[in-house]
């Protein structure tokens, strides 16, 4: 279903949550940035409509609490202004094809090792290190492969951007981390461990990178009008 059922007069809880998230955020930055009464008394009613826009999809929100949450994380000036948190993630393949995959131990589902990003590293720097730390494998990255919106492609409740590289396998040995990860190890695309989370998403374009055939970093394409709840694709 699309997000916006015109012969029902729908909207899903995707599009939903999203507006929730988008007023939030304006909010939250317009406080960050104004010492007008009136003006932070108007975007903390804002808050208010946000926080009733999650309380109606999700069960156990409390508005009020949840308007208390988004205050305390207003800050000053540029500290205030609001944007979507950052992953990294990091495709790495061996000379058998094969990918690097981690059972982590938080869902116990297996994907590519990823994490949020650091600050004093680049993007690139962070894929290495999140490797290394989290299987024990030394990895150098090739490319870029992907970067999406999270909450567009529907993997994440919270606003986030997911920066993926393919990389390449150098050295090292497999080595579980002892608070993140119950498992990792090399997988062929023909004998992937079960539950890959969003495999049939990802996995077509990092086999496709593994095996070295052309492609084109993937991203989401523009849309004419972003708020409308059907334009998602």
């Amino acid at each position: 279903m699309s997000g916006h059922d015109a012969a029902a007069g729908k909207v899903d809880e995707a599009t939903l949550l999203r507006w929730s998230e988008s007023l939030a955020a304006i909010a939250r930055t317009g406080l960050g940035f104004t010492e007008s009464l009136y003006e932070r008394e108007r975007f903390e009613e804002v808050l208010a409509v946000a926080a009733d826009i999650r309380a109606a999809i999700e069960e156990g929100v409390d508005p009020d609490t949840r308007v208390i949450e988004w205050l305390r994380l207003v800050g000053d000036g540029v500290a205030g202004y609001v944007t979507p948190k950052a992953t990294v993630g990091a495709v790495v393949g061996n000379d058998n094809g094969e990918i690097l995959l981690v059972q982590r131990a938080d869902s116990g589902v297996w994907l590519y090792p990823t994490g949020w990003a650091d600050v004093g590293y680049s993007p690139s720097e962070v894929a290495v290190k999140e490797v290394k730390e989290e299987t024990g494998i030394e990895c150098e990255v090739v490319r870029m492969i992907s970067v999406l919106d999270g909450m567009r492609m529907g993997f994440t409740r919270i606003p986030l951007y997911s920066i993926v590289f393919h990389c390449r396998a150098v050295g090292g040995e497999l080595r579980a981390h002892p608070l993140e990860t119950s498992a990792v190890g090399f997988f062929a695309p023909d004998a992937l461990p079960h539950p890959t989370v969003g495999v049939d998403r990802w996995g077509p374009l990092a086999f496709a990178a593994i095996r070295g055939e052309p492609i084109e970093v993937l991203f989401d394409q523009p849309r004419s009008e972003p708020w409308r709840p059907g334009d998602l694709a």
